[in-house]
């Protein structure tokens, strides 16, 4: 794979893990402003998931790279998106799928006593054409 250097999130977490996963999966957007892309096809999803935190688990991890793949990768490789129950009311338009993947992985960090946050997921649709999400982070005063 070739290494791709993508857009930083700025923090002040001592740590940061960037994770780098693929998988494939089909999708269609059911609108008549979306063109070609009423009609279902495929993709080689490419993600970029970053996380921050000040505190390692106790075997100094943020968390796994193994974990966050297999959350990601076994819910959606070879899939259709559109059967998923988090696009119900949402077409899963890279947008949606890069703030689902968020949200999903955010759940699993908020199980963690060192409490982790998901900065950031790119997902890059075709070689030409990838999206940014970044969640709202909280201002503590």
């Amino acid at each position: 794979m070739m290494q791709q250097f993508y857009p930083q999130v700025q923090h002040s977490y001592r740590f940061e893990l960037n994770k780098d996963m693929h998988f494939s999966a089909a999708h269609f957007i059911p609108s008549e402003d979306a063109g070609k892309c009423q009609v279902m096809h495929g993709h080689t999803y490419y993600l970029n998931i970053t996380i921050g935190g000040n505190e390692l688990d106790s075997i100094g991890f943020l968390i796994d790279f193994k974990e966050l793949k297999n959350l990601i990768h076994d819910k959606y490789d070879h899939s259709v998106l559109n059967d998923h129950p988090e696009f119900k009311n949402n077409f899963p338009t890279t947008e949606k799928l890069a703030e689902q993947v968020c949200k999903s992985i955010q759940e699993v960090l908020l199980t963690r006593n060192n409490k982790p946050v998901c900065l950031q997921v790119i997902v890059r649709e075709t070689p030409t054409s990838y999206v940014i999400y970044r969640p709202e982070q909280e201002v503590v005063l």
